[in-house]
């Protein structure tokens, strides 16, 4: 679990930060590209869609599936629903996205009902692709980082 505070720069940091955890944990590579894909959406309609000061990222893995989670504060007027966006919309794709690629995914208010919490499971591929050893190693770095994904000077961090 790692909490970070509800500004624009902090979809990259979650990027990074479950990057390293799923290094760590070894996960197959198609899980892993998924995983942070999916992080960066929901934790980018977080930022977008509630007036948060802060959103909670969970990961967890338990035999196979792995399972995400970010938490907000504002539970707002609407539920989070699959758009569809048209071809020169945008936005409008991070659920259809998410729905894409997880096997499931769905909405649940917190215990004490403070906020809300977006999840989502995607399956681990067993005797799929090796185990990854860290991030991609492809040149794939843009030379201007997108206004979302802050520096790591920006003083945004992630919080354990």
């Amino acid at each position: 679990m790692f909490a970070l505070r509800a500004a624009p720069a902090s979809v990259g940091v979650a990027r990074r930060h479950v990057s390293a955890l799923l290094s760590e944990w070894g996960v197959d590579r198609e899980t892993y590209d998924n995983a942070v894909l999916l992080t960066s959406e929901l934790v980018t309609n977080a930022l977008t869609h509630t007036a948060s000061e802060w959103i909670v990222c969970r990961l967890h893995i338990a035999l196979g599936p792995l399972h995400i989670e970010v938490e907000d504060q504002n539970r707002g007027w609407t539920l989070p629903a699959r758009r569809q966006p048209g071809p020169e919309d945008q936005c409008g794709r991070g659920l259809l996205l998410v729905g894409a690629l997880s096997s499931d995914w769905g909405v649940r208010d917190t215990a004490d009902g403070s906020g809300r919490i977006v999840w989502a499971v995607l399956p681990s591929r067993s005797g799929g692709p090796a185990p990854i050893s860290g991030p991609p190693t492809t040149n794939t770095a843009r030379p201007i980082p997108h206004s979302a994904e802050g520096s790591p000077s920006d003083g945004t961090t992630a919080r354990s």
